[in-house]
């Protein structure tokens, strides 16, 4: 489509033809929010790619329901997580505290500092068990000690202590 110059109010200038069809170029395309869940075992790795944000932590929060209802032992790979507010590390942190408080395990997996930096100024992930990788948190719930785990307090799948909240 060729935009002539009659076309163009006057006083205006036309920068180019926008197509609807086509996205704007000042639009920001943002990746669709995918979860996977898979069974390694007696546990579910819970897999996230996208962007964790105040529009999706229901979403956020239902899959880690559903991953905690099937397993005891939960792995929150966040490996593909390209952002992430601090409502969606409140639903990470109340499932963790719940995982525990019932006996149970919940791990992190490849998550990135600048999501969990929050987790480290208050002291959280001091507790809150975190891994470079899937392989190696599925190690140390499997007892064979062969990942470490990112903070102090992370070797083991431990319970929050009474004074984290």
């Amino acid at each position: 489509m060729r935009v002539r110059e009659r076309d163009a109010w006057p006083g205006h200038t036309i920068l180019g033809v926008y197509r609807p069809s086509e996205p704007s170029p000042w639009e920001r395309r943002v990746a669709e929010l995918r979860f996977a869940m898979e069974a390694h075992g007696a546990s579910v790795v819970v897999g996230v790619q996208g962007e964790l944000d105040v529009t999706s932590s229901q979403r956020f929060d239902d899959c880690l329901s559903e991953a905690a209802a099937a397993s005891d032992r939960v792995i929150l790979d966040m490996s593909q997580v390209d952002f992430m507010d601090t409502t969606a590390l409140a639903v990470i942190v109340a499932h963790w505290r719940r995982q525990a408080n019932e006996g149970g395990a919940f791990l992190l997996a490849g998550a990135r500092y600048r999501y969990t930096k929050a987790l480290w100024i208050t002291g959280l992930a001091d507790r809150l068990p975190m891994y470079d990788t899937v392989k190696e948190a599925l190690a140390a719930l499997a007892g064979t000690g062969s990942g470490a785990a990112s903070g102090p307090g992370a070797s083991q799948p431990g319970e929050p202590e009474a004074s984290a909240g």
